[in-house]
């Protein structure tokens, strides 16, 4: 039969023998009244069979009678007379009445029942757009009541989807097309499918079903019981939270159903905020063991205090100690996603139970606390952050070595005695001036750091023989190791860095200890130091010096200051941060 949005139904009693007629080509309905019904229109059509539209002009009734068409097989008359049979045992108001079974002039057995008037769940959900949720979950749950009370009389549906289920025009639900029921204990079925849904869905054989709605034994042909309905409801469940069916259509939905797959309607439509009990509820229904599903009683039920606004405090308290132990285990385990999974099951936790203590202490320890493993994503982010802070700290030496290539210019203004220690501190400068260039523009490796490093050491040597080693040089010493060891890749090598100046200064000073070297400095009962590379004179070497230590003060200070700054922002952010988190803790306001 075709699809259609107003119609139908199957199920039936035993009454009174009478005749429709068809038109003998085409098999649709006929107008005419014959035996108190007169036929009005066809309101679907199958390949084995028909619903139609009619008066019981006994009564003045519209009903709608379903009927085989053609030669039915004796399987078919078989299951049509059990459809009847069940739908008509079944008095439910979620479940079509069913008012007469007779037969036809051909004496091919056909069943009367209520006319309906509404539109399926199917043709609902595709509308735009879809109506709001909560008007479909009460559906749903009227729906899980019927098929309850269904099982408690031994009978399993076997072919529920949104389009057997038909939501009428004044507020009515109906569970539809009862061809497959079952009675009993759900044995396979041996006999061929004589009578399909009305959307053209239903599979033939011994398999029978609608794929994508079907639960894995039902798939695999083995005997089927309420758990397989159960099955079904929660893959009608997924398409009204989800916006989308749970597998794809047609035969592909039959792997689909067997292979594994995420239950979960959240993670598939994580945008759409389902409740997380609803998507709880949803998977427990689409487990793949049939024992480990609810029943549809416990459907209805807990989609009925969802709906109610009874959120079940309890197990919402229950589902977040769920979450918050899930999220200490992903810790304990240490690895590089173990923390994102606390993270995402602590905040899960803390949603579910905000007055809950233990979530939001974990929350807050996750966010301050540094993890001993990074993930790639954050190590790369850090690394950029840290690359920035290279290329500022760069920028400054680069003002620093200006600074004293200025000097050397002021210096030679005395006279220069030693050209070639002269051309050597200018050149030396020169070069870490350059690459102090080139590492603010890009990020530096550690090794690239070292070098600048070692040549830094070099041009304090230097200086100690073109200064003295007891004037200036300790100053620019103390800038250096002050500017190397803030660098954030050099940070833990600062001993090394250390080390590496020190010797610096220390070397050229046991030298001229061991007589290696021309002295450059003596301590009688007065500090004498000499320069090897500038002719000292009384004024202008006295002025020298005193900008020189100004310059030597004004450059430690803004290092030391600005560091400083740093590390308070730095902080703050993270006490500003503290104090924000601190506020999720039950009973923290003020």
């Amino acid at each position: 039969m075709k699809p259609t949005d107003t119609l139908l139904l199957e199920g039936s009693v035993h009454g009174d023998a009478t005749t429709v007629t068809a038109d003998p080509a085409t098999g649709a309905a006929q107008g005419g009244s014959v035996l108190g019904y007169r036929i009005r229109e066809s309101l679907g059509r199958g390949g084995m069979g028909e619903v139609i539209l009619a008066l019981d002009e006994r009564i003045g009734r519209d009903v709608a009678i379903k009927r085989l068409h053609g030669a039915p097989s004796p399987n078919a008359v078989k299951r049509f007379l059990r459809e009847a049979r069940i739908q008509a045992r079944l008095e439910h108001p979620a479940i079509v009445p069913v008012h007469e079974l007779g037969h036809d002039s051909n004496g091919d057995p056909f069943f009367t029942m209520k006319r309906l008037a509404g539109i399926t769940l199917a043709a609902l959900l595709r509308t735009t757009p879809p109506p709001p949720n909560q008007r479909l979950l009460r559906a749903f749950a009227e729906v899980c009541s019927a098929v309850e009370f269904a099982h408690s009389h031994q009978v399993v549906h076997r072919d529920l989807k949104p389009a057997n289920i038909m939501l009428g025009d004044f507020g009515e639900v109906y569970v539809l097309d009862w061809g497959l029921a079952r009675e009993g204990t759900g044995d396979r079925d041996s006999i061929d499918l004589s009578v399909e849904s009305l959307d053209g869905m239903t599979q033939a054989g011994a398999v029978m079903g609608t794929p994508g709605y079907m639960a894995p034994e039902q798939v695999r042909g083995e005997s089927v019981a309420a758990p397989a309905d159960v099955y079904a409801l929660g893959s009608i469940l997924f398409e009204i939270l989800a916006g989308q069916a749970l597998h794809p259509p047609g035969p592909p939905a039959l792997l689909s159903t067997l292979a594994p797959f995420d239950r979960s309607p959240t993670k598939r439509a994580p945008d759409r905020g389902i409740p997380p009990e609803l998507d709880e509820l949803c998977v427990a229904a689409l487990a793949s063991e049939a024992s480990a599903r609810p029943s549809a009683k416990e459907l209805a039920s807990q989609i009925t205090s969802y709906l109610d606004g009874d959120r079940d405090l309890e197990r919402r308290r229950e589902l977040s100690a769920t979450s918050l132990a899930k999220a200490r285990r992903a810790l304990a385990m240490d690895e590089i996603g173990g923390r994102a999974e606390a993270m995402h099951e602590a905040g899960r936790a803390l949603a579910l139970d905000p007055e809950s203590r233990d979530a939001a202490e974990l929350v807050t320890r996750l966010m301050l606390e540094p993890p001993r493993q990074l993930p790639e994503a954050l190590v790369h982010e850090l690394g950029v952050g840290e690359a920035a802070v290279q290329q500022r700290q760069s920028r400054v030496a680069l003002l620093s070595f200006v600074a004293i290539a200025s000097f050397l210019l002021m210096v030679s203004w005395n006279g220069i005695r030693n050209y070639q220690t002269f051309i050597a501190v200018a050149t030396l400068t020169s070069a870490m001036a350059g690459a102090a260039y080139l590492l603010s523009h890009r990020r530096a490796r550690v090794r690239d750091l070292l070098v600048v490093t070692i040549g830094n050491a070099a041009l304090v040597a230097l200086l100690s023989r073109a200064f003295g080693s007891l004037i200036l040089t300790p100053a620019v010493t103390c800038i250096m190791a002050v500017s190397l060891t803030s660098y954030p890749q050099l940070i833990d090598r600062a001993k090394t860095v250390i080390a590496i100046l020190a010797l610096s200064w220390i070397a050229p000073v046991m030298l001229e200890l061991a007589g290696v070297l021309d002295p450059t400095w003596s301590v009688t009962d007065r500090i004498v130091s000499t320069s090897t590379m500038i002719t000292i004179g009384e004024v202008s070497t006295t002025t020298l010096l005193i900008v020189a230590n100004v310059i030597t003060i004004l450059v430690i200070g803004w290092f030391a200051n600005a560091l400083a700054r740093s590390r308070r922002d730095s902080q703050r952010q993270v006490e500003i941060q503290a104090w924000h988190l601190r506020r999720l803790l039950p009973g923290v306001h003020a």
